[in-house]
């Protein structure tokens, strides 16, 4: 099987720097380069390598060791960026919160990540004091001039931190899951995990003269590897606090972006702008996207219509194996996720966690120098997520059902835990997904399985519709049975105004079948 490792020990990086070194490396050969730009404020390498060290030597005066932990919950900001790179700097695990989090889970979150500050921007910490909630954490407030304010909480214009010998089994990051109920799980990424994303983006263009756009949430593992990455290369990257297809074309054109990185209904949406084939887009040498299913023609209209090449990266949060499909390349495999990166290894197991045959459907499991360390204090989920081969080398279930081509592209068939057991039968939400979106009518489509007490459990469908469009949910439904199998037949259709995302693009199925449970009670 294409991309497996070679030794054992391939899993250690052979050469190893941090993110804050290289940095500074890029403050003093290119002291006046341009490393972040938001709404007209900009900041230079030399101003942002400045900024960290007060930043860390804050945390020092404040007893923030290395090891220890400080949390984000902000808008994405330059600040956001500074007070990251600060923590790394001073050896210290930065916990990036997602700010849609209502506070009690916020406060959650930062106890279970035992971090000693917690930075938060005025929206967040009026949202916190209303809520009443507490935290051991002492606050911050990013954007406030005040004696709360981090302004007057940093040290010294000229202050220099004690040096920390970062090693690469040090937490980096603790980005929380996407869970809708409860506490999301921390997934503690290290240094070595962030290491091969910078030397990812250095093949992929990335370097002093590109000028990297992003427009997804800074809590997200998506935005953090592009934004490291590129900062890495010394390359110039331009934040949006909030996305909007009209606003992020004009900010893509006004800049000159040469890479972005976008899930794929950001892409969808950037497409169906009235504006899209008006705006200048040659810039653009390199598009990337992750996070969520990426639908063949969605792919094919993106290379039709938008300069540059693009790159679809399959991955998880935990880490493990990778794919990556350079579809201006593979235009005949776009239906794929591509091949494993270097240095990466994917098994495919089936339930009884035996290694399948080449050619056979199973769950996907990975392994390479991006593994996690462990979902933080969950001992036992840490495990579950875990596969060892014959050898005894750790590997990272993905959870996805998948099956290579003959070439040694991956194909995603699903999720395991959203495959539907209709009848006995096995149906895949996905293909049924994929039917859907060919009605002229149809802009997204999402399917889960509801309980029936004929058949277990029934497909039932859920589709936004494209402007102006109309359909009868009853014909649509039969139209697409019309093309299914009969063990894949949908049961209904809901037309939706809209499908609950979470900020990084993914349809929250959970939450779907809660609200088409509710509307059935």
């Amino acid at each position: 099987m294409s991309g497996r490792l070679a030794e054992p020990d391939d899993i250690l990086p052979r050469d190893f720097a941090t993110v804050a070194e290289l940095v500074r490396a890029h403050a003093r050969t290119r002291p006046q380069q341009t490393a972040l730009m938001q709404h007209g404020r900009t900041l230079d390498y030399a101003a942002l390598d400045r900024w960290a060290d007060r930043i860390a030597a804050a945390l020092q005066r404040d007893q923030v060791r290395p090891r220890g932990s400080i949390a984000i919950g902000a808008a994405t900001s330059i600040d956001y960026v500074a007070i990251f790179l600060g923590g790394l700097r001073a050896g210290v695990a930065v916990a990036p919160l997602p700010v849609s989090a209502d506070a009690r889970i916020l406060a959650a979150m930062t106890a279970d990540a035992a971090a000693q500050i917690l930075f938060l921007d005025r929206s967040t910490s009026e949202a916190w004091a209303e809520s009443g909630q507490r935290a051991a954490a002492r606050i911050i407030v990013v954007d406030d001039a005040g004696p709360l304010g981090l302004q007057r909480w940093m040290t010294a214009q000229d202050s220099v931190p004690a040096a920390v010998d970062v090693q690469p089994d040090w937490p980096f990051n603790i980005i929380y899951s996407s869970g809708t109920t409860g506490v999301p799980k921390g997934i503690v990424q290290p240094h070595a995990f962030r290491w091969s994303n910078v030397q990812r983006a250095r093949m992929n263009g990335y370097g002093p003269t590109s000028i990297t756009l992003l427009a997804t949430p800074l809590y997200s593992n998506t935005t953090l590897a592009t934004l490291f990455g590129a900062l890495a290369a010394g390359g110039t990257v331009v934040l949006m606090r909030k996305f909007t297809a009209a606003d992020y074309l004009a900010l893509a054109q006004q800049c000159r972006a040469t890479h972005t990185v976008l899930v794929p209904v950001q892409y969808q949406r950037l497409l169906a702008e009235k504006t899209f084939d008006t705006v200048d887009l040659q810039s653009f040498q390199m598009k990337f996207s992750t996070g969520a299913p990426f639908p063949p023609a969605l792919k094919q209209e993106v290379l039709r219509r938008w300069p540059g090449g693009l790159i679809e990266i399959y991955g998880m949060t935990e880490g493990g194996g990778a794919c990556l499909l350079e579809a201006h390349k593979h235009p005949d495999k776009l239906h794929t996720v591509g091949r494993p990166l270097p240095r990466n290894e994917l098994r495919l197991i089936d339930a009884a966690d035996r290694e399948v045959a080449g050619g056979t459907s199973g769950e996907i499991v990975g392994r390479s120098p991006a593994m996690m360390t462990c979902y933080l204090n969950q001992p036992v989920k840490t495990r579950e997520a875990e596969w060892h081969d014959a050898a005894g080398r750790r590997f990272i279930r993905s959870g996805d059902i998948g099956c290579l081509d003959a070439d040694g592209f991956l194909v995603l068939l699903d999720r395991k835990k959203d495959m539907i057991i209709s009848g006995g039968f096995n149906v895949y939400p996905s293909d049924l997904e994929a039917v859907l979106r060919e009605h002229p009518a149809v802009e997204e489509a999402a399917v889960v399985g509801m309980a029936s007490a004929r058949w277990g459990e029934t497909p039932v469908a859920c589709v936004v519709l494209k402007a102006g469009a109309e359909v009868d949910a009853v014909q649509l439904t039969a139209w697409a049975n019309a093309r299914l199998g009969k063990t894949q037949r949908i049961d209904s259709v809901t037309i939706m105004s809209r499908l609950p995302r979470n900020g990084a693009g993914k349809v929250l199925k959970g939450e779907l079948k809660g609200e088409l449970r509710d509307a059935l009670s």
